[in-house]
């Protein structure tokens, strides 16, 4: 699917990535702390730019406890420092 970052605004081609990543869904404490609902949120992102960023500065678990929504991942110093960079490209 082509369309615009939620992330860096590019329109460029979009995959969906969980704001809880789904190797996290199992887990006990996710499944505590979190709703079904909540877990399957995401946003589009862009396929091989901003989603490939993301897994390599963040690990999962740390991504699904700490940067479980947009506001909080664009918050992280080094997904903003790299949605600056790449708008420019």
């Amino acid at each position: 699917m082509i369309g615009n970052c939620e992330l860096c605004k590019r329109e460029n081609e979009l995959t969906f990535h969980h704001l809880i990543p789904r190797t996290n869904h199992k887990n006990k404490w996710f499944k505590k702390n979190f709703t079904r609902e909540e877990m399957n949120q995401g946003i589009n992102i862009c396929k091989y730019d901003c989603h490939t960023e993301i897994h390599k500065v963040i690990n999962e678990k740390e991504m699904g406890r700490s940067f479980n929504t947009i506001e909080k991942l664009m918050r992280h110093p080094k997904v903003k420092k790299y949605i600056k960079y790449i708008k420019n490209q």
